[in-house]
């Protein structure tokens, strides 16, 4: 049997009547699909109405996915969103307990951009709401325009922590790679260590620390181009690693760069 592997949905609106969805792009599904070589089941966003831990006793890893939404303000001390600001409070009360779960029990798991500040916050770290607004940070957030080779494409580099797991994996000392972020790390939370920056010095990839099994996050998609970037097909490679040595015998492979 395939591995099961979670992947967390937003709460958003679809159609003429504008219902309630629980949706997730399918960009996600293809690299669980393709790359991970798993089956898919979507997290739906629906608030403390599902047991976390029994969830995650069934699944072999789990994807922590982007979002146009932030992660609520007063979640990590933070001042209230302008209103215009799309937040997804039931999603926050499902992925926030579930990360502290999956850690603590060793389930694999790899945060994407929103996933990637999901996994500060419920760790006790803090955000920037608007990177752009600070003194001597570049804008992370790319104009969302049709053409999907400038939507996506990249935008700037990075720089990998030597000895890292990143940069096992990039085999490189600098990378490129998309944006479409306004939030970034403030404060991180002090289980997560830095593996790669932003020219400007924003954080853009962490690891746990002292887990038991494999807990990374980017800030970055790299399932936007899997097909095409070798480090980013390299990276859901490592979580497809990291899952099946999880499901093997309970063995552990974990993220650490010792």
């Amino acid at each position: 049997m395939k591995p099961l592997i979670g992947i967390s949905c937003c709460q958003k609106l679809f159609g003429r009547f504008a219902m309630l969805n629980h949706a997730v792009s399918d960009t996600y599904v293809r690299a669980v699909g393709e790359v991970v070589g798993g089956m898919p089941v979507l997290i739906p966003a629906n608030g403390k109405h599902d047991d976390v831990a029994a969830l995650l006793e069934r699944l072999d890893g789990v994807i922590l996915t982007g979002s146009p939404s932030n992660v609520e303000p007063a979640l990590y001390g933070g001042e209230p969103h302008p209103p215009e600001t799309l937040e997804d409070r039931f999603r926050d009360a499902v992925t926030l307990p579930l990360i502290r779960v999956a850690i603590r029990q060793g389930v694999p798991l790899l945060g994407i951009c929103r996933g990637f500040q999901e996994m500060n916050v419920a760790l006790g770290g803090s955000l920037h709401q608007r990177l752009q607004d600070l003194p001597g940070r570049i804008d992370h957030s790319t104009p969302m325009q049709h053409l999907s080779r400038v939507r996506i494409g990249k935008a700037h580099t990075l720089r990998v922590v030597p000895g890292s797991w990143l940069h096992r994996v990039a085999q490189a000392r600098e990378i490129a790679v998309n944006s479409l972020h306004n939030q970034g790390v403030d404060r991180l939370a002090s289980s997560l260590v830095p593996e790669g920056f932003a020219p400007d010095g924003t954080i853009e990839a962490f690891r746990v620390s002292q887990c038991p099994g494999f807990a990374v996050g980017v800030q970055w998609h790299p399932e936007y181009d899997m097909d095409s970037d070798e480090v980013s097909r390299r990276i859901l490679l490592s979580f497809r690693d990291a899952v099946d040595a999880y499901r093997h015998g309970g063995q552990r492979l974990s993220s650490s760069a010792d």
